[in-house]
Order: C-alpha cells, then structure tokens, then sequence
C-alpha cells in the first residue's frame, strides 16, 4: 500500500504542476489525483468533489493533500477533509519542487510524507547571489 496524493489548487494549477512532474519524473510510484478549484465554484461541491478523490486515493495508509495556497479556498476545503474521517495532512504552499520530492518518496507513511513535502518546498527556493 501507499499514500495517497490529492493536489488542491487553483484553477490551471494542479494540472500545469503535473505536467511538469511528468516531464522531469516520467511515471509516479504513487496514486495521484489533481482538483483545481475555480474562482466561482461552490465550496460545499468542490469538498464533495475532494472528498469522492480522497476515497478512492486512499488505499488505507491515508492521502497527502498538498494546496497552494495556506488560508484560500482550497485549503481550507482540504482541511475539512479530515473532519469527513479521512486520514489526511494537508501542505500548502505547493512548488514543483515539493511535488517532485513527495513522488519520490514512495515508501514513506503519511506523517513523513508530510514532512518531506515541506522540506522539499522549502529547499526547492534559491536566491541567486549574483
């Protein structure tokens, strides 16, 4: 088994970020599912939405949730996610460099996972020091 990864994001986000995963990665070594949320979509949808993709990531050992952005509507709609009794974490603040680390990262449980997303996003920014 494995963890599940659902991207929750702003429109043209997920997908754009996947792509580019595809490009450097070639095929995941874990399930992944991608929902973009749209400037006028209905919040109690889009968590039905995120809860039906939840369900089917999740092959027991829980789904990582990574969002773009902390406090906007798809965040906060994966932090409810949780509340739906699914085993979640959820990081926001979503780089590719984040969702190239998860990916390889396969046989990690969801608590480090989770920490591997954060560390990856973190050390995925540079400042040129030209």
């Amino acid at each position: 088994m494995s963890v599940g990864v659902l991207l929750l994001t702003h429109e043209a986000m997920g997908d754009a970020l996947v792509s580019a995963a595809h490009h450097v990665l070639g095929k995941f070594a874990l399930p992944l599912e991608v929902l973009e949320v749209g400037a006028c979509a209905d919040p109690e949808r889009a968590l039905g939405d995120a809860s039906a993709r939840a369900r089917h990531l999740d092959q027991g050992d829980g789904v990582l949730v990574l969002s773009d952005l902390y406090g906007s509507t798809p965040c906060n709609i994966a932090q409810r996610l949780s509340g739906l009794g699914f085993r979640t974490h959820c990081v926001s603040g979503l780089n590719l460099p984040m969702l190239l680390r998860v990916l390889n990262y396969p046989n990690q449980d969801l608590d480090q996972l989770a920490q591997t997303a954060a560390s990856g996003g973190r050390g995925g920014i540079c400042i040129d020091h030209a």
